[in-house]
């Protein structure tokens, strides 16, 4: 589903000098697995699902998403493939303020239009327990419906891949296993998640456990 092969990524200090945020990092996620990856802050752990999702180009290795470099695509193809082939999810939320819960949810679909899209929204939306809250903004939300409305928008497109970075992070804990509990049920379905946490409790549902330090990946259980 996703490799990473030998990435590296380098950022520049404003006195020039080059921090190496990524190190030659190799790491693969396969259809059907749930992938936790764990390290201390400022170990590499976004940069590394950033770059992993086409939204941060390595400065040397190769990303493949279903065998494809997607960094040797095109600007506008890769951005249809970050639409269709991947759902993200982030602490944050990253809601469009102005827009409502249905209309955050359906902004994946304005790059890969899709007539089933809304009928699909309407669907997760229910699931998640938002269906009487999608004509709401996200200022109206509580935090867990919020990151639930993130969760629907996610899954939109129906991505074989998700990368969800600390997406319980701010929840409580009834929240987090409603969250938890359909990233599983994604990944029972044949998806794959690579997800970025510091919660004890992922390693219960996690197939596999990354961890990384300094730019490198320690251990892979």
């Amino acid at each position: 589903m996703l490799n990473l092969d030998s990435i590296t990524r380098v950022y520049r200090r404003k006195n020039g000098n080059p921090v190496v945020a990524l190190d030659s990092v190799s790491l693969s996620v396969r259809p059907g697995e749930f992938v936790v990856l764990q390290g201390p802050s400022g170990s590499g752990k976004t940069t590394l699902l950033l770059t992993a999702g086409g939204l941060l180009p390595p400065a040397s290795g190769a990303v493949k998403l279903e065998e494809r470099d997607i960094y040797t695509l095109p600007a506008g193809e890769l951005a249809r493939v970050r639409a269709k082939k991947i759902g993200f999810v982030f602490q944050q939320f990253h809601l469009i303020p102005y827009l409502n819960v249905l209309e955050n949810v359906l902004a994946p679909s304005l790059a890969c239009p899709d007539p089933g899209a809304r009928e699909r929204a309407f669907s997760l939306l229910e699931e998640l327990g938002l269906d009487r809250r999608a004509g709401h903004f996200p200022s109206e939300l509580s935090t867990g419906e919020r990151q639930r409305t993130a969760l629907a928008r996610a899954l939109l497109n129906q991505p074989p891949l998700i990368l969800a970075d600390e997406p319980t992070g701010n929840l409580d804990r009834d929240n987090s296993r409603i969250v938890t509990g359909h990233l599983c049920r994604f990944v029972s379905s044949g998806g794959a998640v690579l997800m970025v946490t510091h919660g004890p409790d992922s390693l219960s549902f996690a197939h596999r456990r990354v961890d990384i330090m300094e730019g490198k990946i320690v251990s892979a259980d």
